[in-house]
């Protein structure tokens, strides 16, 4: 495939390319700077150095793509401005260039947090009313909802990709995230999954056929526990933690749809058949 690819040198995008280049695929990248993406043209990729915001930088290279995969955003340490600029209106700045170039394609990657914590009964679907609580899945929520516009209005090939907690491959997430961890109740769980299986859903959802305007839970087969999570990385449960109220189906997600569809199935199922490949 020929794909195009933004946000390659952050958490997710920078294991993302690799893989595919691995695999044959003819790789573009969008990057601000392409010194910093250097590692990634020496393996093969072709950099586009460029504003999300200025189609003009790139919209020429969006011709003959099979796909693109919109993977940059702004996470957490951004004012809620910022994260909107980036994560709403580049967005849409991107899709527009995507229609205007022919891309048959356009997989954007979103997060679990658009759900929110609500009176849920079971794990969240992706039918189920969104709730997101701070500005990152406020603004992936409010960008999925003008891409399904553009989709219906002017026939984006859309495919929405909802990730959970990823991490893997020497990814610092999860010990960036275990101080705010700690203040959570112990037996909360989480859905997580293996940078593998987010480069696998991903895939996935760029090469299947006739499933535009789709939105797809990726997650492994184990939600993983806060109390097992800071265990596992030799970290103590505050006794304050205890008291804490949680939601128990806040952060977990139904895969029934990727797996029936997509034919979706974990390499990693669990965080411990990661550790124990060595592939944390």
């Amino acid at each position: 495939m020929n794909i195009f690819v933004t946000g390659a040198t952050g958490k997710v995008g920078s294991r993302f390319a690799p893989r595919m280049l691995q695999r044959g695929h003819q790789v573009k990248l969008l990057v601000r700077d392409a010194a910093k993406a250097d590692w990634l043209h020496q393996q093969g990729a072709e950099l586009i150095e460029g504003d999300l915001l200025q189609p003009d930088d790139y919209v020429g290279a969006l011709r003959g793509t099979d796909a693109v995969i919109h993977l940059a955003a702004q996470f957490r340490g951004v004012d809620e401005a910022t994260a909107r600029i980036s994560n709403l209106d580049g967005s849409i700045a991107l899709a527009r260039a995507a229609l205007q170039a022919g891309a048959p394609r356009f997989v954007f990657a979103s997060t679990n947090n658009v759900y929110g914590s609500g009176n849920r009964s079971r794990p969240s679907r992706e039918d189920d009313e969104l709730s997101p609580s701070f500005a990152y899945p406020q603004t992936k929520a409010a960008a999925e909802t003008a891409l399904l516009q553009l989709h219906r209005e002017q026939g984006l090939g859309l495919r929405i990709v909802r990730l959970p907690f990823v991490y893997g491959e020497r990814d610092p997430h999860i010990m960036e995230f275990l101080p705010l961890m700690r203040n959570w109740n112990p037996a909360k769980r989480m859905h997580m999954a293996h940078h593998a299986d987010v480069a696998q859903a991903l895939m996935l959802a760029a090469s299947t056929p006739g499933i535009d305007g789709r939105i797809y839970n990726v997650a492994d087969d184990a939600p993983l526990s806060v109390a097992e999570l800071l265990q596992l990385h030799h970290s103590e449960v505050p006794a304050e933690a205890l008291q804490q109220e949680y939601d128990p189906w806040d952060m977990l997600v139904d895969t029934t749809r990727i797996r029936d569809e997509l034919n979706y199935r974990p390499i990693y199922p669990s965080f411990y058949t990661a550790r124990d490949a060595g592939a944390i």
